[in-house]
C-alpha cells in the first residue's frame, strides 16, 4: 500500500453545528450542564470534588430523577456531577485552599463523601458559558472532554463489593482488582475502531452490529478458521463486558445501543442442551451502532493517536490534482459527496478545465484519475461542454470527451480514430481494476468491449498505454469464453514483448 494512502476510509460527517446540537442533547452532558447551573456556594463537595452523600438526592431531584435510597437517580446525579467537574462546567472550592476555586475531579471515585469528610463548595466554571455563547467547535471540545470521562468509567473495573477492597489504611487495594487499565483501554479502543470501520465502510446504510460479532472481531484471531471452545468462551465474556460498557457510553451520545436481553441470558444459564441461538434471536444478544456524534468522537481520538482518519470535505479547498488523487482511496458514496463539495464553490467551466488538466498522466494512477474526472464532469453538467470540446484532440482525454458529449446529447461530435477507441478501452478497464470493481461488472465490461470490436485482441496489444499488458492479462482471466481468454493472454504476452516489460 502506498505510504500516502489513508489508513482508514473517509467518514461523512454532519456539520459542526448539527454535531454540536447532538452533543448538547446527549443525556449525560445535558445533566452535567443542569447541575452546573444548579451548583452554588452552598453545594457541599468532598475532598475529591464529588458531591457529599447528602447532596445526591437533591441533585437527582434537580435532574427530575427519582431520589429514593433504592433508586438510580443519585448514582446518575453523581456521574453527571463528575462530568461537570472534569469538563470545567463546575469549579470546586477546596476548603483548605485559601486562594479560591480549583478544578478537581475523581473519575471512578465514590458516589459521594460521608458527612464527616472535609467539604468545600462549588461555583460555575468558565466552560459553562461555552454552552450558550461558544462556537460549535467549543461545544464539541466540551463534549470530547465529557466523552473522556465516560470512557474512563467504561474502562473501570466492575466492583460488586468495594468495601472488601478497602484496606486497614482506608485506601483501595487496586492490585486485588486483577485489573489491567492499559489492556482494558486497548480492548475498548479496538472495539470502537472496528465499529468505526464497519460504519464508515457501509456509509449511511450501516446497520447496527450484533454484539457477539463485534466481540468476536477483537477476540478471534484472523487466521483461526474455526474458533475453539476456549475462544468462544472469551467471546462470551467480552460480549458481556461490552454490554456493561455500551450501557455507560450510550448516555454520552456515542452509540445507539440495544442491550443484551437479560431474560435470554438467564435462560441460557439454565439451559443444558448446548443449542446455538436461532438467527432471528441474534438481536437479543445486543445491537450497537455508532451515532454521527460517535463517528466524530472516535475519529477525533484516532487523529489524536496519530492515525490518518480523513473526513469528506477535507479536499474541498485543494486543487483538482489533489482531489483526483485523493479520491482513488475513497468508497463510491464518499467519492460523490467529496466531489460535490469540491465543485460547490467553483464556476462550472473553470472547474471542468481544472479537472481535465489534472486527469492527464501516464502514471499508474492516471486511469483512475480520468474515471473520477468523468464522474465529476457528469456532476458539472452542460456548462462543462466548452472545456470538454477543447480536449477532443487530446490523446488521453479525447475518448473521455466524446463519451461525455454523447451522454449529454451534444451535436457535432466527431468520430474517434480507431487508436483512440482502443486506448479508451484499455484505460477504462485499467481504471476499474484500480478501483477494485466487482468481478461480475468487470466481466460484463470485458465481454461488451470484445463483442463490439472484431479482432479486439489483434489491435489491443499495440495500444500505447502503460497498462496495456496488465489489462489484457486481466481480460484473459475474466472472459468466460476459453478461446477468447486464451487470445487475451497471448495479446498480453505480445504487449510485454513490444515494450520490453517483464
Amino acid at each position: 500500500m502506498p505510504e500516502d494512502r489513508p489508513a482508514l476510509p473517509p467518514v461523512l460527517l454532519p456539520s459542526d453545528a448539527e454535531l454540536a446540537r447532538d452533543a448538547l442533547a446527549a443525556p449525560l452532558l445535558a445533566r452535567a450542564v443542569r447541575l452546573a447551573r444548579w451548583a452554588g456556594p452552598g453545594t457541599r463537595v468532598g475532598a475529591g470534588g464529588e458531591l457529599v452523600e447528602e447532596q445526591l438526592a437533591p441533585a437527582a431531584r434537580e435532574l427530575g430523577l427519582p431520589d429514593g435510597p433504592d433508586d438510580d437517580g443519585p448514582a446518575y446525579a453523581s456521574e453527571a456531577w463528575r462530568v461537570a467537574v472534569d469538563t470545567g462546567l463546575v469549579d470546586v472550592e477546596d476548603p483548605q485552599d485559601e486562594d479560591g476555586p480549583e478544578p478537581a475531579g475523581a473519575p471512578g471515585g465514590p458516589a459521594g463523601s460521608t458527612a464527616g469528610e472535609a467539604t468545600g463548595g462549588a461555583v460555575a466554571g468558565a466552560n459553562l458559558a461555552l454552552v450558550t455563547r461558544g462556537s460549535p467547535k467549543d461545544v464539541l471540545g466540551l463534549w470530547l472532554d465529557a466523552l473522556d470521562v465516560a470512557l474512563a468509567d467504561a474502562e473501570a473495573p466492575v466492583v460488586d463489593d468495594i468495601g472488601a477492597l478497602v484496606g486497614e489504611d482506608g485506601e483501595i487495594d487496586f492490585e486485588a482488582l486483577d485489573w489491567d487499565p492499559e489492556a482494558e483501554a486497548e480492548f475498548l479502543e479496538g472495539v470502537l475502531l472496528n465499529l468505526y470501520l464497519l460504519t464508515v465502510s457501509e456509509g449511511a446504510e450501516a446497520a447496527a452490529v450484533p454484539l457477539p460479532a463485534l466481540a468476536a472481531s477483537v477476540v478471534v484471531p484472523e487466521d483461526m478458521a474455526e474458533p475453539t471452545d476456549e475462544v468462544l468462551e472469551q467471546v462470551s465474556e467480552a460480549m458481556m463486558r461490552l454490554d456493561d460498557q455500551f450501557r455507560l457510553l450510550e448516555p454520552i451520545g456515542l452509540v445507539d445501543y440495544q442491550p443484551v436481553d437479560e431474560a435470554l441470558m438467564a435462560a441460557e444459564d439454565d439451559a443444558d442442551d448446548g443449542e446455538e441461538p436461532a438467527e432471528e434471536d441474534l438481536s437479543r444478544y445486543g445491537l450497537v451502532r455508532l451515532t454521527a456524534l460517535g463517528l466524530y468522537g472516535v475519529r477525533a481520538r484516532l487523529l489524536e493517536a496519530g492515525l490518518a482518519a480523513p473526513a469528506v470535505g477535507e479536499l474541498a479547498d485543494k486543487g483538482a490534482d489533489v482531489l483526483l488523487d485523493g479520491l482513488a482511496h475513497y468508497p463510491e458514496a464518499a467519492v460523490h459527496a467529496e466531489t460535490e463539495q469540491w465543485l460547490a464553490p467553483r464556476p462550472p467551466a473553470e472547474a471542468a478545465r481544472e479537472l481535465l488538466a489534472a486527469a492527464r498522466g501516464r502514471d499508474e494512477g492516471g486511469p483512475l484519475r480520468r474515471l473520477h474526472c468523468q464522474q465529476a464532469l457528469a456532476l458539472v453538467g452542460p456548462r462543462a461542454e466548452a472545456p470538454v470540446r477543447a480536449v477532443l484532440d487530446d490523446a488521453e482525454l479525447g475518448g473521455l470527451a466524446r463519451v461525455w458529449l454523447a451522454e449529454h446529447g451534444a451535436a457535432d461530435v466527431p468520430p474517434p480514430p480507431e487508436s483512440m477507441v482502443f486506448w479508451l478501452a484499455v484505460d477504462t478497464i485499467a481504471a476499474q481494476l484500480a478501483a477494485g470493481g466487482e468481478t461480475g461488472e468487470l466481466r460484463e465490461l470485458v465481454e461488451g468491449l470484445v463483442g463490439q470490436h472484431r479482432g479486439f485482441f489483434d489491435a489491443a496489444w499495440r495500444v500505447d498505454h502503460p497498462a496495456t499488458a496488465r489489462v489484457l492479462e486481466a481480460m484473459g482471466t475474466l472472459h468466460p469464453d476459453k478461446g477468447l481468454a486464451k487470445e487475451a493472454r497471448k495479446a498480453a504476452f505480445k504487449a510485454r514483448s513490444r515494450t520490453g516489460a517483464a
